[in-house]
């Protein structure tokens, strides 16, 4: 299944027989050949795109209650909100760091690799292949479904099958797009991400308004209501700290960012003030039309804010959503795509999710490897309660990276480092993705003990696929000849940096 080493198997004299190069047999040897690379195409403004565009996903606009429940008032939630903004931004520094010292594609994965080993790295690339990824597209893209046919469904219940039709559709539809073209990938997640803008301007600009109007009703003894239990305030920072993830995301894609001394800190810190002041906006103009009881009560407070104060034009509101969830879709499978590429470069996953597309220069294979396992978890099981089992494993890795950070800077003094933060950042942040793991294994220890045994499975797979080098010739053969086939009829190749490497 694995390969002991990211070694090269095209090459002159390959199983490619008289094509030299190991090019494949369609490319005329007489033209000059192409560098067959990921090509860097993410500007300033695409990085923008690709943390705002994950980030802004549907649970702004339906269902931002999880923090009003657990901290009882008005204001109080407004404090987290903006809190987890900042927590989310000093998060999103330290791997501004990161990426900009350890200039490699893989987010998580690469930054574990070089601090703590093959391991650890290999866990989290492992449960992320597996389960996290293909369950939380399939979440995304339900929802997808669910909202881009409720304007044809206003008077009736939608059918299950439909949304299920419809998502599998666009799940397939954001695989095609991220294997034909990194340029036109990354112009649909700007146009994805400037409508979600406009979605968050046409519930704020309204909301304004209302302020102006005087509507502040909902604002007068804002800290009074249901007072936070010593439980709810850590469980509306675990909520609120979910609906800012996402700011990792460029990470992954370090090698195709120009610049990315530049632009990465840049794009990070634009992205999330963006975000943080567009969060808090929104919910403070919630609140200017909408109690909060109300606003627990509601199924979707974007639809409710809109039908009291737009009249119809409230028909808009599940549009804009669905497009919202396309862009997370988009930008998400965009991203963790070159996690898989990196992991396979390195020796920890099949070799050919590490070659690229010999026209099109995407790394087709670690692109379309999630299509069935989400089909799979789309039609089968509760995708819900996978993605609560492991929840947890989301924030102790992220904290793993963030001590990485902090081991590096004595480990590796001499790194060249372009940004570095303040050392009380990574220090606070690492502290509170720690926290959220105690916290969950100690408001829900069945499912958290799940998760962690999911978990856990990557030890023996690692030792199994990676350490254990005395396979049989035959298991062998087989994945040679299955890279082999796949390479011919996917029409991938090495990178040139592979084989230089």
């Amino acid at each position: 299944m694995v390969r002991k080493a990211a070694v090269v198997t095209v090459s002159n004299g390959s199983y490619l027989q008289g094509q030299p190069n190991g090019r494949l047999p369609s490319m005329d040897s007489r033209q000059p050949q192409e560098k067959v690379v990921l090509k860097k195409k993410v500007t300033l403004l695409r990085g923008i795109s690709i943390i705002i565009g994950t980030i802004i996903g549907a649970g702004i606009f339906i269902s931002p209650k999880g923090i009003l429940k657990n901290t009882g008032s008005v204001g109080m939630s407004l404090m987290v909100w903006t809190a987890c903004g900042i927590l989310s931004l000093f998060g999103a520094l330290c791997y501004a760091e990161l990426g900009t010292c350890i200039k490699k594609s893989g987010g998580h994965y690469t930054y574990i690799l070089e601090a703590f080993g093959p391991l650890p790295a290999f866990v989290r690339v492992w449960v992320e292949l597996l389960v996290i990824r293909p369950a939380a597209t399939a979440v995304i893209s339900l929802a997808f479904g669910r909202y881009i046919l409720e304007p044809f469904f206003m008077q009736c219940e939608i059918p299950e099958l439909a949304i299920k039709l419809i998502t599998a559709v666009g799940i397939t539809l954001v695989m095609v797009l991220n294997s034909t073209s990194v340029s036109w990938s990354a112009r649909i997640q700007i146009f994805l991400t400037f409508c979600k803008l406009v979605a968050i301007l046409i519930i704020i600009v309204p909301g304004v308004i209302q302020l102006i109007k005087g509507e502040t009703q909902h604002f007068k003894n804002a800290f009074s209501g249901n007072d936070a239990s010593i439980m709810g305030l850590p469980l509306a920072f675990y909520s609120g700290m979910y609906a800012y993830s996402g700011w990792f995301y460029l990470n992954f894609v370090t090698e195709e960012v120009e610049n990315p001394e530049k632009n990465i800190p840049l794009a990070i810190c634009i992205s999330m003030t963006i975000v943080t002041v567009g969060y808090v906006l929104t919910n403070v103009a919630y609140f200017t039309t909408i109690s909060a009881g109300e606003l627990l009560l509601s199924k979707a407070v974007a639809v409710t804010f809109a039908e009291r104060l737009m009249g119809s034009f409230s028909l808009a509101v599940p549009v804009f959503v669905a497009l919202s969830c396309f862009g997370s879709m988009n930008g998400g499978i965009f991203a963790v795509s070159r996690m898989f590429f990196v992991a396979s470069r390195e020796g920890h996953l099949p070799e050919i999710l590490s070659m690229i597309h010999v026209r099109k220069h995407t790394p087709l294979p670690a692109v379309i490897v999630l299509h069935p396992l989400t089909m799979i978890m789309l039609f089968s099981g509760d995708l819900y309660s996978l993605l609560n089992f492991l929840s947890f494993a989301r924030w102790l890795f992220i904290g793993l990276v963030v001590a990485g950070l902090i081991y590096l800077r004595y480990k590796r003094p001499d790194m060249p480092r372009p940004f570095k933060v303040p050392l009380f950042i990574p220090a606070l942040f690492s502290f509170t993705c720690l926290f959220m793991v105690a916290l969950s294994l100690y408001s829900d220890p069945v499912n958290t003990g799940i998760g962690f045994a999911i978990t856990l499975t990557g030890v023996p797979a690692y030792y199994l696929f990676i350490v254990w080098d005395k396979k049989p010739k035959w298991f062998r053969k087989l994945l040679d000849t299955g890279t082999e086939a796949l390479q011919i009829l996917l029409e991938v190749v090495p990178s040139e940096e592979d084989q230089k490497s």
